[in-house]
């Protein structure tokens, strides 16, 4: 069971850690990168202590833009016509 459930919102961006924090109670901060995001990991970890949060949030922010933009292309091509 995790500590507590946390709005990605309520959680920092460290430019030092490259990951999205949250204060625990130990004293250190709870991590969770955009990759383990990307990949659909809701579990925020502190590395000093046993604890962690679930991080609630949205897939779809994190997933990469570029194959979202690579099936709107193969959407919007039109059908092959058959010649005879």
């Amino acid at each position: 069971m995790s500590y507590d459930d946390i709005e990605i919102e309520d959680m920092e961006w460290n430019e030092e850690l490259q990951a999205f924090t949250y204060p625990c109670p130990c004293g250190d901060l709870f991590q969770i990168t955009r990759a383990e995001l990307q990949m659909g990991e809701e579990i925020a970890r502190c590395p000093s202590c046993s604890l962690y949060i679930t991080v609630v949030y949205n897939l779809e922010d994190f997933q990469d833009k570029s194959s979202d933009k690579k099936k709107q292309l193969e959407q919007t091509k039109s059908p092959a016509i058959a010649v005879a």
